[in-house]
């Protein structure tokens, strides 16, 4: 009988856990997305795309594809997955004895006698007796440690997809700032060559040609600047896809990739953002916190080991399995700390590490919540600026064109038709400087919703 409750006793100490009891923390943001004025209505449903729906262009899809497979950032963080996944399997094998196997024998000769030994044992040694979840926690620990690895390689992977897509898009804006600031220095030359004309003939100033040639100048330096642009948006694009992405996958222009990219959907509910992946990590990382207080709790309790073995000695080989040849052997220990310091100070870390992970998983949500508003933001009006700005490109054109005719009709000054011409160049630059800024943030919103699987 006392035996028996010994065994109880045993077995209730074996369950024993003194990690605090988790519950996920109320998230500190409002239950819904934002509304008003600046966003667009959202309906109910699932929020986010899959990648693959959301890039509907054919050359973006390659190259994408390319960088999943080749980016050396990515790699690399899958390597941390792997090595974080093998120190779980590492720790989780300390829950259980290591067993072993030894076998040995010692022949000699003494004065004449031959004096040999032969022995064969299994068993393990020093192994823990895990009666208050040491070892558990820290297996708990290591185990969230690797969950929160592998989300931060998926949050990588959406983080780089989404860098892919926005550094292809702003190649495509820059390839298009570069012709439009090569066909503004070749209009700007024909009209300095015209000025230069009347100037000849005294039908126009000094002046008229020094404010014309400011115009072809500035054209010109903005084409330098440009080739410039467009060649170091395709060194950025070659790194991401980890390799040289060849002529015939550059986009052909920013309009196909306003049809090509899709609009994400965001749903109502702020709830999306508890799956995120850098929150599903930062959650990781608090369970592995909360573990560790478990885990340095049961640090200022008795650690018991055993070690043990069971086998077989003989002097003569051919009766080493007899009988009588049968040994055991068992070696436990115990291990009290009397005095706690570091045990306490192991404790009050714990829980210091525990509270910062809490604040870092709370301030992962409100910055998931502020980003996806803010791209909520932009989404809900890009639409109406992007039209009021093609529809001032087309106000000044004819603006331009007016001017233009006036001053070869001697009615207007040059000045009027130059202040045209360069309200045109600069409408034309931000039409598409408001194109890119749609594109990209349609990217955006699938990055920080983060909902791709």
């Amino acid at each position: 009988m006392t035996r028996a409750m010994a065994a109880l006793a045993l077995l209730a100490l074996a369950g024993c856990n003194m990690a605090p009891h988790y519950e996920r923390p109320a998230p500190p943001v409002p239950p819904a997305l934002p509304s008003g004025e600046a966003y667009a209505v959202q309906k109910a449903g699932a929020a986010g795309l899959p990648w693959t729906q959301l890039v509907g262009d054919a050359r973006l899809r390659t190259i994408i594809e390319r960088a999943l497979a080749n980016n050396r950032d990515l790699r690399a963080t899958i390597a941390n997955v792997e090595a974080a996944r093998a120190q779980y399997r590492v720790q989780r094998a300390a829950q259980l004895p290591t067993v072993t196997a030894d076998a040995g024998a010692s022949l000699a000769r003494r004065n004449g006698t031959r004096q040999d030994s032969y022995s064969a044992d299994i068993g393990f040694s020093a192994f823990e007796i895990d009666l208050f979840g040491r070892v558990r926690n820290l297996t708990e620990s290591a185990l969230q440690t690797y969950l929160a690895s592998q989300e931060g390689a998926r949050a990588t992977r959406i983080a780089l997809i989404a860098e892919t897509a926005t550094a292809y898009a702003t190649l495509a804006a820059d390839q298009e700032l570069l012709a439009l600031s090569r066909q503004t220095q070749a209009s700007a030359q024909r009209t300095l060559d015209l000025t230069r004309s009347l100037n000849a003939a005294g039908l126009a100033g000094k002046l008229d040609v020094h404010q014309a040639e400011t115009t072809v100048e500035q054209a010109t330096s903005d084409v330098a600047a440009n080739v410039t642009q467009v060649a170091q948006d395709r060194n950025a694009l070659d790194l991401l896809a980890g390799g040289t992405v060849e002529d015939a996958l550059l986009p052909v222009s920013l309009d196909s990739l306003t049809a090509g990219v899709a609009r994400v959907p965001a749903g109502l509910s702020s709830d999306i953002l508890l799956q995120r992946p850098d929150v599903l990590q930062a959650e990781h990382q608090l369970k592995a916190a909360n573990a560790d207080i478990g885990a340095a709790r049961a640090a200022m309790f008795p650690r018991i080991s055993l070690t043990s073995a069971i086998g077989v000695a003989s002097s003569a080989l051919s009766s080493l399995f007899s009988g009588d040849g049968f040994t055991w052997s068992a070696s436990p220990s115990a291990t009290l700390p009397i005095f706690g310091g570091a045990n306490r100070g192991n404790l009050d870390y714990s829980k210091a590490q525990r509270d910062a992970y809490l604040a870092r998983y709370e301030g992962a949500i409100q910055t998931a919540f502020q980003e996806v508003a803010d791209a909520l933001a932009r989404d809900g009006t890009i639409d109406a600026q992007q039209a009021a700005q093609r529809r001032l490109v087309t106000a000044s054109a004819q603006a331009y064109a007016l001017a233009e005719q006036r001053y070869r009709a001697g009615i207007d000054t040059f000045l009027a038709a130059l202040t045209s011409q360069r309200a045109l160049y600069n409408a034309r630059q931000s039409a598409i400087a408001t194109d890119l800024a749609l594109v990209s943030n349609r990217i955006r919103l699938y990055r920080v919703i983060g909902a791709d699987q």
